[in-house]
């Protein structure tokens, strides 16, 4: 069999597993907002803050959807994100302990948490009580040794980060905390030449622990005030670039330290939804101001208000079978940046 059939076989095989597991009723992956504000001023962040602290009724409409969904779940995810989601610590509190309490009562329920933080709050403290409400999955970002991190990841008040997210890495590496860190390492053409060194650091100071591992990221122009100014990696370079650097990070493990680029974004998952801090239900992460990006809104009783032809662009990568739609269903989005009010009255109401 030549090599061009088995490797369109294996696709096959691969789309007909992500399919099945994108469309299943018993999975549900709900992305929290709990503020889109943020103590941080990356150098290339899209987002823009205008969105404070998630309100009661919203929290209340989470709570309610998880009660509608959970005696038909078999796996239940929640992805923590925002702005920075640490700083509405009281309300991720709120939410995850509902939902703890409601998955001890259901022992075939498969229940996980993440969350992506800056990790300037995520001292030992903070980790233990998240820990608690079963929150052990962390993406944390740097951006290379402390004299190039702290050039682009600035705090609000424009000081440094490095420091502080290095020590809160170092006291859970020394804790015997059940959690996992996954150390986002942003790659530009400024900080290239210190990788090697700084990758060799992470891998000397974190690695020999299984609960750290490594995702090699080169920055990208994702529609933020910086993104004119900002010098990034071409496309055409980054996979020899990467797969140089991987070397660095892999060999403490034999591999697995480095972690690998989903096949399938979530945002092209059925099953996968955004609930905004002010309850408006979206896709992706990152197209946030687009209005094709608001796909609906949440009830306080729970119930979600999906706007159907808003929502079909974002799946349709499983009807054509494009795989460049499947990995970022954002790129290509048809429609032009209109309204939920240009749309019109063609909605469903569900309890997705």
């Amino acid at each position: 069999m030549n090599a061009k059939v088995t490797t369109e076989g294996k696709r096959s095989d691969l789309f007909a597993s992500e399919l099945a597991s994108s469309l299943r009723d018993d999975s549900l992956h709900l992305i929290l907002l709990p503020t889109e504000k943020c103590n941080f001023r990356c150098t290339y962040c899209y987002e823009d803050f205008s969105i404070g602290r998630m309100d009661s009724a919203v929290v209340e409409g989470i709570k309610r959807l998880i009660d509608r969904r959970i005696d038909g779940l078999r796996s239940l995810t929640i992805s923590w994100f925002g702005g920075e989601p640490l700083l509405a610590l009281p309300v991720i509190e709120e939410i995850s302990t509902h939902v703890s309490e409601s998955a001890a009562t259901k022992p075939d329920l498969e229940y996980s948490a993440d969350m992506t933080t800056n990790a300037y709050l995520l001292d030992h403290s903070t980790a233990d009580r998240l820990s608690r409400l079963g929150i052990r999955e962390y993406q944390v970002s740097l951006d290379g040794p402390q004299s190039m991190h702290d050039q682009t990841r600035l705090q609000a008040n424009g000081a440094g980060s490095f420091h502080r997210i290095w020590d809160n890495l170092l006291t859970i590496r020394d804790s015997d905390l059940s959690v996992s860190i996954l150390i986002r390492v942003h790659i530009t053409p400024a900080n290239l030449s210190s990788m090697p060194d700084f990758l060799r650091d992470i891998r000397n100071t974190f690695l020999g622990d299984s609960r750290f591992s490594v995702l090699l990221k080169p920055v990208e122009r994702l529609g933020g005030p910086g993104d004119g100014s900002m010098d990034v990696i071409s496309h055409d370079s980054a996979p020899a670039i990467l797969a140089n650097l991987a070397s660095i990070v892999s060999v403490e493990r034999g591999g697995d330290s480095v972690h690998p680029m989903p096949e399938v974004c979530y945002a092209s998952r059925p099953n996968s939804l955004m609930i905004r801090a002010n309850g408006v239900v979206g896709k992706c992460t990152v197209t946030l101001t687009d209005p094709r990006n608001a796909v609906g809104s949440i009830r306080p009783d729970g119930t979600l208000e999906i706007n159907n032809p808003l929502l079909r662009p974002w799946l349709r990568g499983w009807g054509s079978g494009d795989w460049s739609a499947l990995s970022c269903p954002a790129n290509g989005l048809p429609g032009n940046r209109t309204t939920l009010l240009d749309i019109g009255p063609t909605r469903l109401a569900s309890d997705m």
